[in-house]
């Protein structure tokens, strides 16, 4: 997985839109969380968030693998639509692609090259200095301490007519973030809803296509 620490200085500041307007969302036993008006991002404070080393001792112990056929059922829900898009032999990026590169497989088996990045297991920052046809970010972005760098970075990356395809929970309404078993994983610090993409895809001119309840594909 792939995060980047905010200081303490924007703790109370959107880490997507950079936002001052920020209230209280919802509190638990372990976080609270706050919500931006401007980009509706609900995310856990600086403060609150795990060090660098306890993260990824979470993800070490993760087992996904390229051989694991429910795991690649799971990944289909983005490649299948991506797939339908893309045009043959397209290069695409794995952004945060974990200790076991599974999606990446998948393309590659389909005729598409891909390169991978993961600040923790293939931290390559030479990848990050090319264009690509697609970039794909799967169960990624509600790690993200400065979530509006690293999706920006990731548009720049695309070439004109390029995909993003990400994957992620989106966050319903306040009921249901109190009851939501995705936030008690205490690596997830930013939670998007459908408005917070709306918002992503008006500050980049595109309209992202939503598909089931997890996917996400933005074209530039």
């Amino acid at each position: 997985m792939v995060q980047n620490q905010a200081s303490g200085k924007q703790a109370m500041q959107c880490p997507l839109c950079s936002g001052h307007s920020v209230a209280a969302y919802h509190s638990d036993k372990r976080r609270d969380y706050l919500q931006c008006s401007l980009c509706e991002l609900v995310f856990v404070p600086f403060h609150q968030q795990l060090s660098r080393q306890d993260e990824k001792a979470i993800y070490d112990q993760h087992q996904n693998s390229a051989y694991d056929q429910g795991y690649r059922e799971f990944l289909r829900r983005l490649t299948n639509p991506l797939l339908d898009q893309l045009k043959e032999g397209s290069q695409g990026l794995d952004f945060g692609c974990g200790p076991g590169p599974t999606l990446s497989v998948m393309l590659e088996e389909q005729g598409h090259t891909m390169a991978l990045f993961d600040l923790y297991y293939a931290n390559d920052p030479a990848v990050l200095d090319r264009q690509y046809d697609f970039i794909t970010s799967t169960e990624v972005i509600e790690h993200l301490a400065q979530p509006g760098a690293e999706l920006q970075r990731l548009w720049n990356l695309l070439v004109t007519g390029g995909h993003l395809g990400l994957m992620t929970k989106q966050v319903r309404n306040r009921d249901a973030f109190a009851n939501w078993h995705y936030k008690n994983d205490l690596t997830h610090i930013s939670f998007f809803s459908e408005q917070t993409f709306v918002y992503l895809g008006q500050q980049w001119g595109s309209t992202p296509e939503f598909i089931g309840a997890d996917v996400i594909i933005f074209r530039k």
